[in-house]
């Protein structure tokens, strides 16, 4: 049975989030983690975000989604174990991908002419949680996300 903290959708219980969003949905990103405020300390689901970003520049998500969420938020290192109540953001010019508990950060091909891609991620979880995942798809560049989704 889930419990009050599980993200759900009917009777299915959903433990993981992952979303995706291009550059133009740092603005919505940041606004629909500005709920997370109301989210439990225990809350199960792990969140995992691939967002559109210049592939040579540090990215200041993880700053900038910690001041707005209650939940930490930081990029992964490969092969890092999942942790509930984390936000994962893909790395720039890094796919974010899933595998067993796992975190996977690699430089794998482009897809979509896009690295991090947002199919990538979006296909991993589905492969790793099955009916598990709650998949939201921001806004994309082009495709990116939509046969993911």
């Amino acid at each position: 049975m889930a419990t009050p903290s599980s993200p759900q959708i009917g009777r299915l219980r959903r433990d993981i989030v992952v979303l995706g969003a291009s550059a133009g949905g740092v603005l919505a990103l940041l606004a629909l983690l500005a709920l997370a405020k109301t989210l439990p300390a225990d809350f199960a689901a792990p969140i995992f975000i691939v967002l559109h970003v210049a592939p040579n520049l540090p990215s200041l998500m993880p700053e900038l989604l910690n001041a707005v969420s209650a939940l930490p938020a930081r990029h992964p290192h490969n092969g890092e174990v999942v942790r509930p109540g984390v936000i994962y953001l893909a790395p720039p010019d890094h796919h974010l991908l899933l595998e067993d508990d796992r975190v996977l950060v690699t430089r794998g091909s482009k897809e979509n002419r896009l690295r991090p891609s947002i199919d990538a991620l979006f296909r991993s979880a589905a492969c790793t949680y099955g009916p598990r995942v709650l998949g939201v798809l921001l806004t994309g560049y082009l495709d990116d996300g939509a046969s993911g989704l």
